[in-house]
């Protein structure tokens, strides 16, 4: 007992908090070796130069409040998305939304519904509300459309779904998500989450599949939010900026949620010179193809068995104790995310695709560490 547990509700109190990837300064630290973080999906070729000029010269007006909202980049998105800025809300980060969401549609008495190896913001998001998570098992790594339907009863208000899922990498196809759609009953949202949507796109149009139609349904009215962010192929995670689409219905209410100025004008600056930059986003996205095919047959080499990825990262069952081969790895000076704790899946690490450069020092590293495990 503390003397503030009176005062502090019950389900904040049973909150765990959320555990980023570990960053560079603290791994370099404990191991006492120059890193490389392959951890938190980031774009190894950094942001576009283009976007770091333009918030240099953002930054001259930083001591004045930025535009709460948003306007330029709601307009410039609405275009690109082909959807009124009516329909476009820009926040810190699409995380950001995700806990704007919960406060929102979410309260004690209700629940919300996601897969058992998803991303861990959700259960967190859900819980900080007061409501109750339903986790459904996944099938073959991907959400089980099929089963989801199931667990929604009167008291569920969302169902959070990665596309592609993080940290599997998995995707779920337009024909899927269409018959899905079609059995979610009008008083659940149904939030889309797309923050490696560009990677995915990409990838789809490379083997000649759809990604998706998420968007549509946002057109078509339905109770639906479609996130993305330009934290990940846009090289802009330190910035925190991503976006949410909706009807102008739905947003309205989020808006009243979101917190005051809390995008700020070197954020937006970024973004809007990140978008203009399309040579940046594609040597982004064909480094990341290149990347996942020679990691996969590298792995593949290895006799290990990534799981088949639509993102800029690898979901890998190494077959011992995640968390130790990190620290090894780590001692080696590469950063990956082991999936152990709420992650759910404590034998298998998450690595970011990098530079070539970088790829070929993880297989290094991964090789070393993996030999030595089976020397008796």
């Amino acid at each position: 007992m503390t003397k503030f547990d009176h005062v502090v509700p019950d389900h904040i109190r049973a909150l765990g908090g959320y555990v980023p990837g570990k960053a560079i300064k603290v791994a370099e630290r404990e191991s006492g070796v120059a890193c490389i973080k392959m951890a938190s999906n980031e774009n190894p070729l950094g942001p576009s130069p283009r976007a770091l000029e333009a918030m240099r010269r953002a930054a001259a007006d930083i001591n004045l409040y930025p535009d709460n909202e948003v306007t330029e980049l709601r307009r410039r998105l609405a275009g690109r998305h082909q959807v009124d800025p009516s329909m476009i809300l820009v926040t810190a980060g699409s995380t950001s939304f995700l806990t704007i969401i919960g406060r929102t549609l979410l309260a004690p008495g209700l629940n919300a519904i996601t897969g058992e190896q998803s991303f861990i913001i959700y259960p967190i998001v859900i819980k900080s509300a007061g409501g109750r998570v339903i986790t459904v098992p996944m099938c073959n790594f991907a959400y089980d459309l099929d089963a989801i339907p199931a667990r929604i009863d009167a008291d569920t208000r969302v169902v959070f779904i990665a596309n592609p899922n993080n940290p599997t990498g998995t995707l779920l196809s337009p024909a899927e998500m269409d018959r899905f759609m079609e059995r979610v009953p009008s008083h659940v949202c149904v939030v889309l989450d797309e923050a490696y949507s560009d990677f995915a796109q990409y990838l789809a149009a490379q083997r000649g599949v759809e990604y998706t139609h998420s968007l549509d349904y946002v057109r078509q009215g339905r109770n639906v939010v479609v996130l993305r962010t330009f934290s990940k192929a846009h090289g802009l995670a330190g910035a925190r900026i991503g976006y949410g689409i909706a009807t102008p219905e739905l947003l309205e209410f989020f808006a009243r949620m979101k917190t005051v100025f809390s995008v700020n004008t070197v954020a937006e600056a970024g973004a809007l010179a990140a978008l203009d930059d399309q040579a940046h986003i594609r040597r982004s996205l064909e480094n990341n193809a290149a990347g996942v095919k020679w990691l996969t047959q590298q792995l593949g080499e290895m006799g290990l068995s990534p799981v088949p990825t639509w993102t800029n990262f690898i979901f890998i069952d190494v077959a011992e104790d995640a968390a130790q081969v990190a620290k090894r790895l780590q001692n080696e000076g590469i950063i990956v995310r082991p999936m152990t704790g709420a992650w759910g899946a404590p034998q298998a690490i998450r690595v970011t695709v990098g530079t070539p450069e970088q790829n070929a020092k993880f297989i290094s590293a991964l090789k070393a560490v993996m030999e030595r495990a089976v020397v008796p």
